[in-house]
């Protein structure tokens, strides 16, 4: 439901649940085995929830959720899980203007499941790494951090990998990697990642295509490719009609900032007149 809608409504849905996982756990017996079994379920569900707060837009809670989600990962004894808390912990950072604690947060998260045998876990983990490295303008650093996560992620998912990571596959990396490029002040190549991503993606997984394809505007419009870019920008705004995520609305905001220079050009005025009609209307 998050991928292909939005968090729209899930964080309720996720506090809501918790709120029966912590019944669960103070109000009734159990034995050892199934305290773990509980508390790895506590720990998936805070890590969903606290996404779910952050793609509604909230950048000071989900912290709290992640926290809980790691300390109920430990008493899980199941490392991946606390690897996949950290992961999000890491978006958090390189998104909120603390691009360090990302990388650290991926790179904890690595030694924790190295050795695992988890290619689809570790080409998830490095891919945040290097968003983090990008954002520090860390060009070396990202791009040997993307290189790794695609030779893992061609390695296929092993037996090891948790159930949990459906999302990781090689258009997931190619987006990854344009993301870092944009950032690295790099739009050609860029341009040439996502248009592997687009072409590599689930279909089902409308957000982050939504989220990919706005970086794509971004980067053809800092081309200078107009035409291109705001082809892309009317792809954007299909998806973001039908999506109920705060996250991409951000995107498409900084990508309609980037045609403010151009309005003058009659393809940067069909969006940006497309646009004024969809907040007015409140889609």
């Amino acid at each position: 439901m998050d991928a292909s809608d939005g968090s729209g409504t899930l964080t309720s849905l996720g506090n809501r649940h918790l709120q029966f996982l912590k019944h669960l756990l103070e109000e009734t017996s159990y034995g050892e085995a199934t305290g773990r079994r509980l508390a790895a379920i506590i720990a998936d569900t805070a890590t969903q929830t606290g996404w779910f707060v952050f793609d509604s837009g909230d950048r000071d809670r989900p912290l709290s959720y992640l926290y809980a989600a790691l300390r109920a990962a430990k008493a899980s004894h199941d490392v991946r899980l606390g690897a996949g808390a950290l992961s999000y912990i890491a978006i958090h950072g390189y998104s909120t203007g603390a691009p360090h604690h990302a990388v650290a947060a991926a790179q904890q998260a690595r030694d924790k499941i190295k050795k695992f045998g988890t290619p689809a876990l570790e080409a998830m983990l490095l891919t945040r790494q290097a968003r983090g490295h990008a954002k520090l303008g860390e060009r070396q650093a990202a791009l040997a951090a993307l290189g790794r996560a695609a030779e893992l992620c061609a390695q296929g998912r092993s037996d090891h990998d948790p159930h949990w990571l459906y999302w990781i596959n090689e258009g997931e990396i190619h987006g990854q990697t344009g993301s870092c490029h944009l950032d690295l002040g790099d739009p050609r190549n860029a341009v040439a990642s996502f248009t592997k991503a687009r072409e590599a993606l689930n279909p089902t997984d409308h957000r982050t295509r939504g989220l990919f394809l706005s970086r794509a505007a971004t980067a053809h419009i800092e081309q200078g490719d107009l035409e291109a870019g705001c082809a892309t920008a009317h792809e954007v705004l299909d998806l973001a009609e039908k999506l109920q995520s705060a996250r991409l609305n951000s995107h498409v905001t900084s990508m309609i900032q980037q045609l403010h220079p151009v309005t003058h050009n009659p393809y940067a005025q069909d969006v940006l007149e497309r646009y004024a009609a969809l907040t007015a209307t409140g889609s």
